[in-house]
């Protein structure tokens, strides 16, 4: 059995048919990644699977129970979180009052609290030699860092991150891909939506391509990437 498992997923806005039946599988230690154009469904997908929106049929399974009708702060206790696309840090709170916000879930364990925020400066040192300082006064990449870190918090065992790389540097981008892969061999598993089309295929296991709200393919990170279709639209190769 799949770790999550997503079947016959429809979501709408409105009377707009967001999500039209999809399905997929993220097996337990895996990187995945979904791709597809803006207004593909790939964001929906990510919040419907973290409850901050509910579908109007099909199925979420995460570790043999279905969480479809789960409030998102109990999914987070089951142990999926996300690094929302465009960071959305608090801003106006400093580095570790937000990496304090992630660990809401673990209550008055301190030593938990402890332990966790140690694992996350030591994937971001950066984060540390910040830690007293507002977050909003950060660079682009280190609110990305801070975003992971977060989310990394409440120890998930799947990690879902919407556009990590998103108006990054390409060195910067290059690191939060390193750091995704150091993340995933620590025993998460990853669900990835990603822009940079290559750079997602070259770090996952398999992947998923959206097209309206519809999975057009799936296969292996190494089939996708010899695909004549995904060359074309996402890699940018005739």
């Amino acid at each position: 059995m799949a770790l999550l498992e997503v079947k016959d997923l429809h979501v709408y806005y409105g009377k707009v048919h967001a999500l039209n039946g999809i399905n997929l599988e993220v097996e337990e230690g895996e990187i995945v990644t979904l791709l597809g154009a803006n207004g593909a469904g790939k964001t929906t997908t990510l919040n419907t699977i973290s409850g901050l929106l509910k579908p109007q049929k099909g199925s979420i399974i995460f570790d043999g129970k279905v969480i479809n009708d789960l409030p998102a702060h109990k999914i987070v206790n089951l142990g999926i979180c996300q690094a929302p696309e465009g960071r959305k840090i608090f801003t106006t709170l400093t580095v570790q009052e937000n990496l304090n916000m992630g660990a809401y879930s673990l209550g008055n364990d301190r030593r938990a609290i402890e332990e966790n925020r140690r694992r996350v400066f030591n994937l971001f040192p950066r984060l540390e030699e910040r830690k007293d300082q507002i977050a909003g006064t950060l660079s682009g990449g280190e609110q990305q860092m801070l975003s992971i870190g977060r989310a990394l918090m409440a120890r998930p065992r799947l990690l879902m991150l919407d556009e990590p790389s998103l108006g990054l540097a390409p060195m910067l981008v290059r690191a939060i891909f390193d750091t995704i892969r150091e993340i995933n061999e620590g025993g998460v598993t990853i669900l990835l939506v990603e822009q940079n089309a290559r750079a997602a295929l070259k770090l996952a296991d398999k992947g998923y391509v959206l097209e309206t709200g519809n999975i057009i393919l799936s296969g292996s990170a190494e089939e996708l990437m010899k695909d004549e279709r995904v060359r074309k639209a996402y890699l940018g190769e005739e």
